[in-house]
């Protein structure tokens, strides 16, 4: 697992914010959509029915090293099934889903302290695209599989995003 932007990727998945807690709870991005699975059960929402997708409350700041330390802890916390999370609660976003019916709104548990501004904007324009039909999830997927499980420093995440926004 990998973390690019607001985006957690595995080599079958892609996730907003952190992968999935103990309890299988996350945000995953398909290529039909969102889903959602949270206490209240699985609910999904198709592309085509989506006015826009934003994260919103992304935490900024934070320096490589510090993010690299933070990552180090997520990891260990969703192995050991714990729930210290570096002593405290993960960071909190919210996904907001433009629907027919309104904003939907789903809590997500940010990957890191502190994303920078440009990994945030990049990440937002992905979105955008998926919703779009213009980027493609499986693209990030494929990335994981022939990249592995290392996090990329600032500087690489965010050209990964330009890629991947601008393909």
């Amino acid at each position: 697992m990998a973390m690019v932007g607001l985006f957690w990727i595995t080599e079958y998945s892609v996730y907003v914010g952190s992968p999935p807690d103990p309890a299988g709870h996350c945000v995953r991005i398909t290529s039909e959509g969102v889903q959602a699975r949270g206490p209240d059960g699985i609910r999904a929402w198709p592309w085509s029915t989506l006015g826009s997708v934003e994260v919103e409350a992304a935490p900024v700041g934070g320096h490589a090293k510090d993010v690299g330390r933070f990552l180090a802890v997520v990891a260990d916390a969703v192995v050991t099934l714990g729930s210290s999370y570096g002593g405290g609660e993960p960071p909190q976003m919210l996904l907001v889903l433009e629907t027919q019916d309104g904003a939907q709104e789903v809590r997500v548990a940010a990957a890191t302290r502190g994303y920078t501004s440009r990994e945030i904007a990049l990440s937002q324009n992905l979105l955008a695209r998926f919703r779009e039909g213009t980027a493609d999830p499986r693209t990030l997927m494929s990335w994981s599989r022939q990249h592995g499980d290392d996090t990329p420093k600032p500087p690489e995440r965010e050209a990964l995003l330009h890629g991947w926004t601008h393909a």
